[in-house]
């Protein structure tokens, strides 16, 4: 669940369509060839923004917001730039995986990025979404099922809480270089995931 408007921004990779749903308020950004995708599926975008490299021409849109084809920050970073600096504060994030796994790990980095700077920010895999929190908390209701992997990002996160799951930590730390977190499950009951200094990579399949 996200908090006020959302800006969902597609990506060239695979679409998974799960949660997908703008409504009155939201924000749509095509990055590079997610501009394709939505064309296909007629979804009206609010802004289109790449280099166009992996689609090979340059969208017949009114808002387009063209990159160099060498610049520093991937398409999908350079939407989540233009997003946040038109207010948005939540993100999701779709086709953003399946593809080179140089780019999945880009947009994993991103939600890093956002957490830092107090947003929120999801990526959508197939049957899986990630989500990374600093300094506070994710909270699930008991409808989830799963399993859920926590990982540091970062040389160390302390004040680590997993309430609600199989195996529950209490004030633990986490380092980057060994996967205390993966596995976990959900129980049917709510709770939370918190770190109180660094930042998690929450990783949760669904299906």
């Amino acid at each position: 669940h996200m908090e006020g408007p959302i800006c969902y921004i597609v990506g060239a990779g695979t679409f998974y369509e799960e949660g997908f749903a703008p409504e009155r308020g939201d924000f749509v950004i095509a990055a590079d060839g997610g501009y394709q995708i939505l064309l296909e599926r007629g979804v009206t975008m609010d802004l289109v923004v790449g280099d166009f490299d992996s689609i090979g021409f340059r969208p017949d849109h009114p808002n387009v917001v063209d990159l160099p084809v060498e610049k520093d920050d991937t398409d999908m970073m350079a939407a989540i730039r233009l997003g946040r600096e038109r207010g948005f504060r939540s993100f999701c994030l779709y086709g953003g995986t399946g593809g080179r796994v140089d780019h999945t790990l880009a947009n994993l980095q991103s939600l890093v990025w956002l957490s830092r700077r107090g947003c929120q920010g999801a990526l959508i895999g197939d049957g899986w979404t990630a989500r990374a929190v600093t300094n506070g908390m994710w909270s699930f209701g008991p409808e989830h099922r799963g399993l859920l992997s926590v990982f540091c990002m970062g040389d160390r996160a302390e004040g680590v809480w997993l309430r609600g799951l199989k195996y529950p930590l209490e004030g633990a730390a986490l380092t980057c270089d060994f996967p205390l977190g993966v596995s976990n499950e959900f129980t049917g009951v709510a709770g939370s995931v918190s770190v109180e200094r660094g930042t998690l990579l929450v990783v949760y399949y669904w299906k």
